[in-house]
């Protein structure tokens, strides 16, 4: 089979036009060189160069496999290249999910933003699943990265949480709800009213949180006529089937309509990114940029998005 060797050796003879000068510029001894092309022509079953007195002359085969050997090397030549981005990662997809209750907007959208702008030669499919689908996802080797909001309760043993920011709990109304106008309320006041999120007994994420706080205030949070887990919830509040507990960022993405009242108790939701342990260089690249920082191990706290809430204690 023919070498790759053989063919640079090859193509470079052509291109100087004598093995002489082709010697010098691969920096190996003439007789190599010559002993790889008769090597080459024993193999083909042909003449390659038509060896004269003054200089070597390119066969009809020879021709012929000069047309077909440039390409060759041209596209090997690529190959190198983008097999060394992608183990640098410089090249390359990344396959992305968040949660409903993790909108893209803020300094998230912006860094994300700017790792685009940094590596050209990356590309990012984003979708939006639940905190657990995504989970299970990453564990499967079906998805890269994960932007949800913990707790979580299903663990996998081969994905790592890493907490990126916290930001305050907001209720969520309708403007035309009794509580719109109050300047702060506490969880007691909430008693009576009904939400349109409930946590799922198998899945953790911000209801799951919402309740056990409602629940540290005595009471667990009766459920509206209908309900979702997803941003739907943000039309039902519209439309005042209920209201709900929910992150400050969902305020950049609700509708006029809907209010967002301070709580008086200290209530606050962390928002972690997911992802296998030992990332890839090119998940790593952007574990830093969407961190501030790098780092690959659960017990990584990274600063927090400006604008997002405080960093994790």
């Amino acid at each position: 089979m023919t070498s790759i060797r053989q063919l640079r050796y090859f193509v470079e003879i052509a291109d100087c036009g004598g093995f002489t000068a082709a010697a010098e510029r691969l920096y190996i001894a003439q007789s190599a060189l010559s002993r790889q092309i008769r090597d080459l022509e024993q193999h083909l079953g042909t003449a390659l160069f038509e060896r004269t007195a003054r200089q070597p002359r390119l066969t009809p085969a020879g021709l012929a496999f000069l047309e077909r050997a440039r390409p060759l090397l041209a596209d090997l030549h690529k190959a190198e290249q983008l097999a060394q981005q992608v183990g640098q990662g410089l090249r390359g997809s990344l396959r992305i999910s968040h949660s409903s209750t993790v909108p893209l907007t803020g300094a998230l959208l912006q860094r994300l933003g700017r790792y685009v702008r940094d590596n050209p030669g990356i590309s990012l499919d984003i979708a939006q699943q639940s905190s657990e689908a995504q989970l299970g996802d990453i564990a499967e080797g079906r998805l890269d990265l994960g932007l949800l909001r913990l707790p979580v309760l299903r663990q996998h043993q081969d994905v790592q949480l890493l907490p990126l920011f916290s930001e305050p709990l907001l209720l969520a109304v309708a403007d035309s709800h009794p509580l719109a106008m109050a300047g702060a309320v506490s969880l007691e006041d909430l008693r009576d009213e009904r939400f349109v999120s409930i946590p799922h007994r198998q899945r953790g994420g911000l209801s799951y949180l919402a309740a056990g706080l409602c629940m540290e205030a005595g009471f667990f949070p009766q459920a509206a006529q209908v309900v979702s887990r997803k941003t739907t919830q943000l039309q039902l509040i519209q439309a005042g089937f209920g209201v709900a507990l929910l992150p400050a960022c969902m305020a950049d993405i609700a509708a006029p309509s809907v209010r967002f009242v301070a709580l008086r108790e200290p209530c606050h939701s962390t928002v972690a990114l997911a992802c296998r342990r030992q990332p890839e260089p090119m998940l790593q690249q952007l574990l830093q940029a969407l961190a501030g920082k790098a780092f690959s191990t659960s017990d990584d706290c990274p600063e927090p998005l400006e604008g997002h809430g405080t960093q994790l204690p």
